[in-house]
C-alpha cells in the first residue's frame, strides 16, 4: 500500500468514524454511547479504532465540531460583510441565526449536528469545547460586536442574561426542527430559510424587550 493509498483509507475511516459518532452522540447523548458503539456503527472491527483516530472522547467531539464550523464561518462571513455598519439589530441577529440553519439545509436530510449541538450543551465539559472552537470565530465576534453596538443602553447584566437565552433557544430550536424533519413530522416553517426568519424575530423581539428592575 502506498502512502496515498494508506492517507486516503486513514481519511475515508475518519469520516466514517465521525459521521457515526455525530450520529449517535445526536440520537443518544454523549455520555450514553461507548467508542466500541461508535467504532462498530462506522463497520470498524478493531475495537480500538475510535481511540486510535480521535483519542479521547472529548477529542472526538472537539473533531465533530470542527468539521462543520468551518462552513459555518464561511456563511457567517458573508452575512457580516453584507450588513457591516448597520444599526439595524434584526440585520446583526440574522447573522447568529442564518449561517447554521443555511449549513443544515446544505446537508441535506436527516441531519445530525442540530441535535449533536443541544446533547453537549447539557455537559459542562463538552459545551466548554463547543464554546472554544466557536467562540473565537472571527465573523461570530462581529457579529456580536454588531448587535451590542445597536444596544448602548442595556445594562450589562441584562445582556448577558439575554445573549445565554438567545444561545438556548436557537440551539434547541435548530435542534428540534432536525429531529422533526428526520422523523418525517409537520414542521411550522416551510424551509430552514423560513425557520431562520421566524427564530430571528422572536429573538429579535427578546432582544428589543423591556429591561425590569
Amino acid at each position: 500500500m502506498t502512502g496515498t493509498t494508506r492517507s486516503a483509507k486513514v481519511a475515508a475511516t475518519r469520516e466514517l468514524i465521525l459521521a457515526a459518532a455525530e450520529r449517535l452522540f445526536a440520537e443518544h447523548g454523549v455520555n450514553s454511547v461507548s467508542n466500541r458503539q461508535v467504532g462498530e456503527a462506522a463497520g470498524q472491527g478493531n475495537t480500538t479504532a475510535v481511540s486510535y483516530h480521535f483519542g479521547t472522547k472529548a477529542d472526538l467531539v472537539r473533531a465533530i465540531v470542527r468539521k462543520h464550523s468551518g462552513r459555518v464561518e464561511v456563511l457567517r462571513r458573508e452575512l457580516v460583510e453584507e450588513v457591516a455598519g448597520s444599526t439595524d439589530v434584526r440585520a446583526w441577529m440574522a447573522c447568529l441565526v442564518v449561517p447554521p440553519a443555511r449549513h443544515l439545509a446544505e446537508l441535506g436530510s436527516p441531519t445530525w449536528y442540530g441535535r449533536f449541538g443541544a446533547q453537549i450543551t447539557t455537559d459542562p465539559v463538552y459545551r466548554r469545547i463547543m464554546a472554544e472552537e466557536s467562540l473565537g470565530s472571527p465573523s461570530l465576534v462581529r457579529a456580536a460586536e454588531g448587535l451590542g453596538r445597536c444596544l448602548p443602553d442595556l445594562p450589562a447584566e441584562v445582556r448577558a442574561e439575554r445573549r445565554d437565552m438567545a444561545r438556548v433557544l436557537m440551539t434547541h430550536m435548530l435542534a428540534e426542527r432536525e429531529r422533526a424533519l428526520a422523523d418525517g413530522e409537520p414542521t411550522s416553517r416551510a424551509t430552514w430559510e423560513d425557520a431562520a426568519a421566524g427564530l430571528t424575530d422572536a429573538l429579535v423581539g427578546l432582544w428589543l424587550a423591556p429591561a425590569s428592575g
